[in-house]
Parts: structure tokens; sequence; C-alpha cells
């Protein structure tokens, strides 16, 4: 397991299973995921951010179809957000989930929107 910390202090945790991690890929995945940092900023003030990552190839046999996985869970005060993907490519399963997490994000800012009225 490897951690980095963004800028505002949450912290991505990123786990490889059947995959090896480069540092190139590394910082492929900070930027990614590190983007969405600033949908955060009403639960950072209030406590720790944390983004859990697993990236990891489904199956070693296989060359071809959805092989590479990525999951996020993301820990925030009240409950945690997840999403995952399948792709042929990693960075591209990175990238689908990235858009899914932004979304649900989404939908829990506007849950709690409509709680607090």
């Amino acid at each position: 397991m490897l951690i980095a910390i963004c800028s505002n202090g949450m912290k991505i945790l990123i786990r490889t299973t059947k995959l090896d991690l480069t540092p190139s890929f590394k910082t492929y995945i900070e930027e990614k995921l590190g983007s969405v940092e600033k949908f955060l900023k009403r639960w950072e003030e209030k406590g720790s951010v944390v983004l859990r990552v697993e990236v990891a190839r489904t199956t070693k046999h296989h060359k071809k179809g959805e092989v590479f996985y990525a999951e996020t869970n993301l820990d925030i005060p009240r409950g945690v957000i997840r999403a995952e993907s399948y792709h042929s490519d990693a960075r591209l399963a990175i990238n689908a989930m990235e858009k899914i997490l932004r979304s649900e994000i989404k939908k829990h800012k506007e849950k709690m929107e409509i709680k607090r009225r």
C-alpha cells in the first residue's frame, strides 16, 4: 500500500493487485483522483477525508477484454462514497471510475442539501 497526501490534506491510499505500480502510473492516479479534492472542501474542514484506491488485473491469463479493475472508497465524515469500473486499459479504468466518483459526490451533496432544508 502506498500513501499520497494531496495539497489540502486528503489522503490517497493506493493498492495494486497483480499489477506493477510504476512511478508514472502512481503520479497519474494521484493527479486524476486528486482533482476530486476540490469537491470535498466542506468535509475536509470538518474532518479527514481518505480516498482508498485499488487498481488490479482481474486475471493474469486473459489478454483481451475488460481485464483491468479500478475501485475507490471515499471515506467522508458521514459515510462512504464508492465507485468502480472495468476496462481493457488500467488508465481508462481510472478515467471511467473518476467520472463515476464525481457524479456520486454530486449526488451525495444534493442529498445532504435536501436533508438540510
